[in-house]
Parts: structure tokens; sequence; C-alpha cells
């Protein structure tokens, strides 16, 4: 893979920029980490060379001063709202993020429940934290936010809330999602800090949009096609413009919020802090960048897939197509189409001429293999099959899944399943392969070269059910699908 991103120089030169952020402010301050903590698969696309747990590594070479509040709303917990990208909920991804923190000696200082408000499923979610040994609060709302000032910054507002002991010169305060209550988190720390007359500060540490690249860049294009879901726009920041005289790139929540965040922390601390939302980020990513042509062609590709996304999504949930149309219109601009997918033109291609649906990958070195569905095999199936015999040199009539397994396999699914489908599907054919590859060494080394599709482009022509596509982003495999059902 062609990099465009220094992860090592981003490790040093983000750990330098906290730091220095923490002595601006006598050695104490509230990072709020906005994104993904882990897994940020969106970054390692755009910024090929970026590592997804990149802001672990930061995390864990600021580990002596740093500990760490996770904050979930309770609406979410009570909704059982999902991380769309894993399938789990947000109480078990605040869990699975505890877990890897952890494991790298990260100090987790406790879990905060904001916007409670008597929710059934939040006790549960407390008495599971209680038995892992993590402290956790309770905030509601915020009397008077976001008019009335004077209740937001006094002991109805913010000093209602329960005061956090922490001990750890940089407090990481992080969430499994948006939305999840972590700037009111921050400010309602820095209110009883203050009344303690503790001099800390606040931050906030997001990777996009880039603040020093333009609004019109790929990159943070790319970034509004990533939230098109929450309406998202990347403008110019009007007040670093006229404070500073000089452009830089933010967007329009944070824009739309900060005269209020400014009032706000002025009332609590009696000082500007920040002149504009710039200010309070610390990111270093386009100081990172080492091939702006590599950045901007990954953050084209990655566009175009958000929007094969967007209509996967309005299709299987009957929704508007408002976040394709708003892909769309980045796509025009930037004179981009599905049409420069070149995995998707050739399955298309391929299911036409075969008049049946097909799926199709792009190797490392640019070859795309395809596979179609048979009477035994699923697209996916076929497709990953023949991708790895090529990845092996193993010649197209040679069988991988030995008859002795395969038989039994189609039996079974005809028999108990009573499914209207009968050929296998991608999980089974790599059961199969498992079975096949504990006496046949070919296979064996087959399985092997399965690593070897990480990081490739796929396509299908219909929408994959959504456990092929678990399987997929388990391996690495960025697929897209036409926006039409199996049977249409």
């Amino acid at each position: 893979m062609n990099k465009g991103f220094d992860n090592n120089k981003y490790i040093q030169l983000q750990s330098e920029k906290i730091k220095e952020r923490i002595r601006l402010f006598h050695g104490k301050l509230y990072l709020e980490f906005g994104g993904k903590l882990v897994d940020d698969f969106h970054a390692s696309r755009v910024l090929p060379g970026f590592e997804p747990d990149v802001k672990l590594k930061i995390l864990e070479k600021l580990r002596e001063d740093a500990e760490v509040i996770f904050c979930i709303n309770a609406n979410d917990i009570e909704k059982k709202k999902m991380r769309a990208d894993y399938g789990i909920t947000y109480d078990t991804e605040v869990f699975r993020l505890i877990r890897k923190l952890q494991e790298l000696n990260i100090q987790i200082n406790s879990v905060v429940i904001t916007l409670y408000n008597g929710q059934n499923e939040v006790q549960k979610f407390m008495e599971k934290l209680k038995k892992k040994n993590i402290r956790t609060y309770l905030h509601t709302y915020t009397k008077g936010y976001p008019t009335d000032i004077d209740t937001i910054v006094s002991d109805e507002g913010y000093g209602a809330n329960p005061y956090i002991e922490t001990e750890k010169p940089l407090v990481v305060v992080t969430a499994p999602g948006p939305g999840s209550g972590k700037l009111a988190t921050c400010l309602s720390q820095l209110y009883h800090e203050y009344k303690q007359k503790k001099q800390v500060g606040y931050a906030k540490f997001e990777t996009f949009p880039v603040w020093n690249l333009p609004v019109k860049h790929p990159l943070n294009m790319a970034y509004e096609a990533a939230t098109a879901d929450l309406n998202d726009k990347n403008m110019i920041d009007y007040f670093h413009l006229d404070h500073y005289q000089i452009t830089a790139t933010n967007y329009n929540r944070d824009l739309e919020l900060f005269p209020v965040l400014k009032t706000i922390l002025y009332k609590i601390t009696k000082k500007d802090l920040y002149h504009s939302p710039t200010d309070m980020g610390v990111n270093v990513v386009k100081d990172c960048i080492t091939n702006l042509n590599i950045v901007e062609k990954a953050s084209k590709e990655e566009i175009i897939r958000r929007y094969y996304e967007a209509l996967a999504t309005e299709k299987i949930k009957d929704l508007p197509n408002d976040m394709s149309q708003r892909i769309k219109l980045l796509m025009n601009e930037l004179h981009i189409d599905t049409k420069d997918r070149k995995v998707s033109v050739c399955a298309l291609e391929k299911k036409e001429k075969e008049k049946r649906h097909v799926a199709a990958i792009e190797l490392k070195d640019h070859q795309i293999i395809t596979g179609k569905k048979t009477n035994i095999l699923m697209p996916l199936s076929s497709m990953l099959l023949n991708a790895i015999k090529v990845l092996t040199n193993i010649p197209d009539d040679v069988d991988l899944i030995s008859p002795n397994v395969l038989k039994p396999m189609m039996a079974l699914k005809k028999k108990y399943f009573r499914k209207t489908e009968y050929a296998l599907d991608l999980k089974e054919v790599l059961l199969a392969l498992s079975i096949c590859s504990a006496t046949n060494p070919v296979v064996s080394k087959a399985m092997k070269n399965i690593e070897k599709l990480n990081g490739c482009d796929a396509h299908g022509t219909y929408l994959f059910p959504q456990e092929e596509l678990n399987i997929l982003k388990n391996l690495g495999i960025h697929i897209t699908m036409e926006n039409s059902f199996y049977e249409e």
C-alpha cells in the first residue's frame, strides 16, 4: 500500500501537542476525545498509513499523565442504540473500550451516565459496572441550557452534577458515539474545579475536519460524506478568520455552539480562553501527511463508498434519499462518479454478461477477481475462493472444498434449514475451508492468504445479508453494494 500519512510522526507530534496544552492550563486539562477512540477505519481509509487504533497508542504514550472518563447518554442505554459498524449497543461498546484501555494499563476513572431521568435500563448497566469496580456518576439535564447562562453556570446547573475526583494532569473524556454528553461533562468538571479555586483547562481532540486544509479539500469532504446522516457541513471558521485573519476549516455544529460555549467558559473561568472553535482543537493531522495526492485519491474513493453505503441504508430502512443526495452533491463538486470505482463497474459488467448476481474484489496488484452465483456457492463465497486461488497460484479447476465436506453440508441445508437458497454463504465456506485445511496442505496455504484481502475493495450486485457484511468487515475488505435486494 502506498502511504500518504506518517503514523509514527503523528503519535509523536500529537502527544507533544497535548502536553503543550496541558502546560498552557497550569498542568491540568480536560480533553474531549471526539470521533472513534479505537477502530477508526474511516481515518485509515482516507489517510493511508493511519493506523485505526492510533489514538490508543497516543494515550499509551501519555499513560503516566492520563486517566479516562467515559460518557454515555441514558437514552442510548434505554433504546439500546447500536454502533452501526459493529452492530453492538453503546453500553456494550463502553465495556469493550474499557477492556482495551485496561489491557494497556491506562487508568479508567469512571463512567458518567448523562441526561439521566430514571430510565429503567440504566440501573442494570450500573450494576454491571459495579461488578467490574468501575465508578459511576449520574448527570441530569443541565437546567437553563442553552440560553440561561447564569443558571447553567450555577449550583442549579453544572453544580447540580456530582463532582468527579481526578488526579492526573490529563483527563480524557470520551464516549461510544456522538451525543453522549462529553462536552457537558467537561464543563461540569470545570465549574466544580474553578469553584475550588483550581486552574484547569478544556480542549478538543478530533481528527476531522482538518483545520488547516481547505473546506473543499477531498479529505474534509470525505468527512462530510461520513457524517451525512448528521447533516454536518464543513465551513470556514469565521470566528478564527475575524480574530486572526487566518482561514481555518471547521464544521457547522461547532460554529453554531461556539458563542454559547465561549460565554460559558468565560463565566466559569473569568478568562477568554479561546477566540474560535479552531482554537480549542489540538489535532496535527496535516503536519503528518506525507503525500497529498495519495490522500486526495483515497478520500475520493471513500466518498464513493459512502454514497453506495447511503443508498443501501436508505433502501433497507425505507428512508428518503437525503443522505445519498448530500453525498452525490459532494461527488459532483469533485467530478467523481460510481464509474470511477473500477471494481463496481467490473461486477456490473460481469452480471450483465452472466445474467446472475456477482461479487468482485480488486487485489493489491489491481487485478480484479469475480465470483458468480452457482448452485453450490453464493457470489461472495465464489469470489473469496477465486481470490485466494489466484493469491496461492492454484489452478481454477482445483476444488478447495472436498466433496466429502461439501455434500453433507448441502444435504443438511436442504433437509433442515428450510431455506429457498441452498448455496453456501460466506460463513459456511470459511467453515468448510477450515475443516479441509486440517488434512489438505494446499487448502491450508490458501487459507493463510485470506489475510492478503485486508484493505482490498469489493463490490456486489445486490444487498448482502448483515452476517456476511460483518465477516467482510472483520476481514478488512471494503465492500460496497448495489441498492437492490437479491430477488429484485
